[in-house]
């Protein structure tokens, strides 16, 4: 996470996290082509307004169709996270998705070194 970052924002990015996770996964891989979509980090402005959604993909050769899909589908995933955390927060807040391409990297470090 972000230096700086308070701990509330450090408390509502990991209920984000979890709750986006299993948001996608309710979906099913076949709403996002038959790819697995992890939620891999979630970084929120200190307003709590806007979340940060890193996503990876496997495999990652669908990552431009899936992004595609997830972005496409960012209203609906947001208005299921308004259903689970109205209680608990005063907004929801915006959803901004992007490609993690930290397993991309580390899979392309593996594949050099068992050259």
């Amino acid at each position: 996470m972000e230096n700086g970052a308070s701990t509330r924002q450090l408390k509502v990015a990991r209920e984000l996290q979890k709750d986006i996770a299993e948001i996608i996964r309710s979906k099913g891989m076949a709403a996002f082509g038959g790819a697995m979509v992890s939620v891999t980090e979630v970084r929120i402005s200190p307003d709590l307004s806007v979340a940060k959604v890193y996503v990876s993909v496997f495999p990652s050769a669908k990552s431009e169709e899936v992004m595609q899909l997830v972005n496409e589908n960012a209203r609906t995933i947001r208005g299921e996270l308004g259903r689970i955390v109205a209680k608990q927060f005063r907004i929801v807040p915006e959803l901004a998705f992007f490609l993690d391409s930290s397993l991309d990297y580390a899979e392309h470090i593996d594949e050099l070194l068992k050259k």
